[in-house]
Parts: structure tokens; sequence; C-alpha cells
């Protein structure tokens, strides 16, 4: 090769390189940029409502979960739904720890049954897409495969209902002895064959025997809303957002990887505006 033609060769080469070397770490450091909605789990059963969504509101809330059944006057409901613009996406069962689809007692099931049903019609009244259920509850009297076999066939039965209905049942973990692993809660989830049954997945609820965003990359598109709460072992759930022991980086991480965009729910105590301001801060500032 001629001196002259070399020079350009070499030239061009190291443009070439250097253009590479700096492209590939700004590749590598650009992360998705995920838009997820902020609600807040309302835990009241009465009514009427409308204060405590106009304050939500203020707080910068997009959304509100709610308990269902519930005494609540539901015109009353969609109005403060309407007149605020907070989404009601979804309500949470306010009886399945008293009334488990996984009793032995056919007059337990079919009460807790009814309550599903209720929770199906009031949700689809109020434009929310999910119940949250508590599937099980193991104890002295009903063991773990019990739970589970009883749970999922009496689930079964309500299926059809939620999906004429278009709405899906989200099963929660909690602390009820039940699905105290990652890969069991994503059997038995896929053991439905449907996706009309999903995870409502509650970070702080596993911390104290299992990493929130282990669970969350088994999980992956089973994944249909999210709770937050802080944990920390000494004081348990009685820490505000990002004062635990979370890795809630991982925590953003893990749900990033798995391209989860959906509803993120704090599961707090109701205060005054200022408090309620804090909490969007605080999820803000966990999730990024």
């Amino acid at each position: 090769m001629p001196p002259t033609d070399r020079r350009t060769f070499l030239k061009a080469a190291g443009a070439t390189l250097a253009a590479s070397t700096i492209a590939i770490p700004s590749a590598r450091a650009e992360e998705p940029k995920m838009r997820w909605k902020k609600a807040f789990m309302l835990g009241t059963s009465q009514g009427p409502v409308l204060k405590q969504f106009q304050l939500l509101r203020e707080a910068g809330f997009e959304g509100v979960e709610l308990l269902s059944p519930n005494k609540l006057d539901r015109d009353e409901v969609l109005k403060a739904r309407d007149e605020t613009g907070l989404v009601i996406h979804g309500v949470s069962g306010s009886v399945h720890w008293n009334s488990p689809l996984s009793s032995p007692d056919p007059a337990v099931v079919e009460k807790g049954l009814a309550a599903i049903r209720q929770s199906i019609a009031d949700v689809k009244a109020y434009g929310g897409t999910t119940v949250l259920l508590v599937p099980a509850v193991v104890n002295p009297k009903v063991s773990h495969r019990e739970a589970y076999t009883r749970s999922q066939a009496n689930i079964r039965k309500i299926l059809p209902e939620a999906e004429a209905a278009g709405i899906k049942i989200a099963i929660e973990e909690v602390w009820n002895k039940f699905l105290l692993s990652a890969p069991e809660f994503a059997r038995y989830i896929d053991e439905f064959g449907t996706p009309a049954v999903g995870a409502y997945f509650d970070v702080g609820n596993v911390v104290e025997y299992g990493y929130p965003q282990e669970w969350i990359r088994e999980l992956g598109k089973r994944i249909l809303k999210v709770h937050v709460k802080e944990y920390a072992k000494a004081k348990r759930f009685g820490y505000s957002l990002g004062e635990g022991e979370i890795d809630w980086a991982a925590v953003r991480s893990a749900f990033i990887d798995v391209g989860y965009d959906g509803w993120i729910t704090a599961e707090v105590g109701f205060g005054d505006l200022d408090a309620m301001k804090d909490v969007v801060r605080r999820m803000d500032k966990i999730l990024g």
C-alpha cells in the first residue's frame, strides 16, 4: 500500500474506532423511561369520598384503589371520580381474610365468592380493571396443599363471570403462609391458563423472606398491578418509603427489565395534604 493511501486508511480506521468507542458506553447508559402511574390505596369502606379524592388529586396522585365490597354510595363515588379526574383503577377485596376460598366450610367459601362477585360488579361500574384477591389462608386447620387446591377450584368458579365483565383477578402475595416463593407464585397463576388471572405484586410483603427484585423478574408479565410500602425488620411496615431496607434502585431496574408500565399504588396511611404530597415525592424519588 502506498504511504499516502496507508495514512488515509489508518486515519479513517482510527476515526471509526473512536466513534464506536464513544457510542457503546452511551448506548449502555441509556435507560428506558417508564411512565408509571401513581395511585393511592384508600382503605375506607364508608363515604362520602369526594374530599379524599380532591386531596389525593391535589397531592399529585393520578388514581385510587378502593375496597370492595363496601358501604359507599356508587353514585357518589362516580361523581367524585368525574369531578376530580382520579382514575379508580381497581378494587381490593375486603372480606377475603374472613371468608377465604381455602376454607373447608362451604358456607364460608360461598360468602367469599359472593364478595368477589360484588367486587367485579363494583370495579366494572367504577371503570377499573382488577380485583385484588388474597386467595387462601393457611392455618392449623388448613394445610398448604389444601389451600392450594381449594382456592384454585373456587377461583375457577368465578372466572367466567370475571372474563365476561372484562375484569382480571389479581392475586396478592401476603403474610398468609401461602405462595412463599416466586416460582410457586408463578406456577399457581399459570395453572389457570388464562390472562384473566395475574399477580398483584406487593413490594414490601416479600422482604421478610425474599428480595422483591427477584420476585419481579420471576413473575415478569404476570404482574398486573403493584403495591408499594416500606419494610425493615425492626418496625416492619412502620417506615416511610425510602427509609427501610428495600433496595429501590434494584426494584426499579427489575420493573424496567420485565417491561412493567402500569399502576403503582401506595399502600400507606392516609393523611393530610402535606402528608400525601410527601408520599408522592417519595414515590417519585424511589422509582425515578
